[in-house]
């Protein structure tokens, strides 16, 4: 479990909204989730175009309203207000999932309560008593989005790693996660298990090895 005594390491939420955004091709059709997934549509680099689908029903949607230009009428499928870029398009909830089961979203980035080595995900319930399920789009997204890019601290807020052989939780899907982007690294699933791609500045891979309960594979 991690000391919460030691200093804090690795990339803030922000900084990793920003990481996760470097890595989304020019021109791709990108769906986020809700939470933290949200924050990297602040973020695309210079130069590229990116647009950003949301399940409620808009294609184009921008990063979240300055103070005092907030539009009700205008969120994201968190409830959240949101912005349209220009020539954004609005349409039916059942045109966006046909969308998206339709294999016509590049990349889909999602949180996560757990991943597995084999990259199956969990990130809807516990499973425990008095759990509320939410499964929201998720369960569409990650069986239709060609891509899916995990975004998560990489331990719970008690200090339990996130990053398992085996999910506990019941399962959004299965062999499903591409990256993950955690505050410590970028780590790959491979067909041998996790694979460091990147380490946080300040961040070692025994550092992330300890807070990982599955095998952990350096660059390579």
């Amino acid at each position: 479990m991690t000391d919460h005594n030691q200093p804090s390491l690795g990339w803030s939420r922000e900084e990793l909204a920003r990481r996760v955004a470097v890595d989304i091709p020019d021109g791709s059709y990108v769906n986020l989730g809700i939470g933290l997934p949200e924050r990297v549509a602040r973020f695309v680099p210079e130069g590229r175009e990116v647009i950003y689908h949301t399940e409620n029903g808009l294609l184009g949607m921008g990063p979240p309203p300055a103070k005092g230009q907030e539009d009700p009428e205008l969120i994201n499928a968190g409830k959240k207000m949101v912005t349209a870029i220009a020539g954004a398009s609005f349409f039916h909830q059942a045109d966006s999932f046909a969308m998206i089961r339709g294999q016509h979203i590049d990349i889909c980035v999602l949180g996560a309560m757990q991943i597995s080595e084999k990259g199956d995900l969990a990130n809807w319930s516990t499973g425990a008593p008095g759990d509320i399920p939410s499964v929201g789009g998720a369960m569409d997204l990650v069986a239709g989005v060609k891509t899916i890019y995990v975004i998560t601290q990489h331990c719970t807020k008690t200090g339990e790693p996130k990053l398992v052989e085996n999910c506990l939780y019941p399962l959004t899907g299965k062999s499903v996660v591409n990256r993950i982007y955690s505050d410590l690294a970028v780590i790959e699933v491979t067909p041998q298990g996790f694979r460091l791609v990147e380490l946080a500045p300040g961040v070692t891979i025994d550092d992330v090895r300890r807070r990982t309960a599955a095998k952990l594979l350096p660059p390579g």
